[in-house]
């Protein structure tokens, strides 16, 4: 068994004007294919490893030999994160949303505005390259996190239900250094359907 990288789930173009054509192309067929090429090369050798779903290998990351550990981290993380990205963003996104989803949130922040502006303030403020995330803790709860480089919260015992990279391969050709700009037009094409569905199943 290898990791593989996943497929798109829309056209490369699907996101414009909010994310562009050839970041995309670039993102999904270039840094997130090199993430997948130099985990299964790290890991070649290391079936145990290999045979689990990256969530589990990141889980279990401080088994791994040490002398590929921090290879894995990078690379299982940047798959792992990546993998995510795809998926809780659409072309029919936006809004805000519902159900048990919104009820948590507004639990937890008072409003989904306020919790929206916590989520961009952690992402804006990421020295360097990382990514935010909403996570949900072993206790259930949700929070905001940022981590940085291809860090993913399964390394820290939460689980990541929705997550936004800011690594300038994400949005330079189009933002350039306007990083601010960027996760606001995020915001447009977030597929909140997607992110309670991973709520859902890290909650249930």
């Amino acid at each position: 068994m290898a990791f593989e990288l996943p497929q798109l789930p829309y056209d490369k173009a699907a996101l414009e004007p909010h994310i562009d054509a050839r970041t995309m192309e670039i993102h999904h067929g270039k840094h997130h294919a090199g993430y997948v090429k130099k985990l299964n090369a790290a890991l070649a050798g290391h079936g145990k490893f290999l045979d689990m779903p990256v969530e589990d290998l990141l889980r279990e990351v401080e088994s791994v030999p040490e002398s590929i550990r921090q290879t894995v981290i990078n690379n299982g993380g940047g798959h792992a994160n990546h993998s995510l990205f795809w998926e809780i963003m659409s072309p029919d996104g936006g809004g805000k949303p519902g159900g048990d989803l919104l009820q948590a949130i507004e639990k937890k922040w008072g409003s989904f505005d306020a919790f929206q502006e916590e989520f961009s303030e952690k992402a804006g403020s990421i020295f360097g390259s990382g990514w935010a995330f909403l996570v949900v803790d072993e206790s259930g709860s949700l929070s905001c996190k940022r981590h940085s480089f291809q860090n993913n919260p399964y390394m820290f015992g939460s689980t990541p239900v929705m997550g936004l990279d800011v690594w300038e391969h994400a949005y330079y050709l189009n933002y350039q250094n306007r990083r601010a700009d960027y996760i606001e037009a995020w915001w447009n094409v977030v597929n909140w359907s997607q992110v309670s569905e991973n709520f859902s199943l890290a909650t249930g």
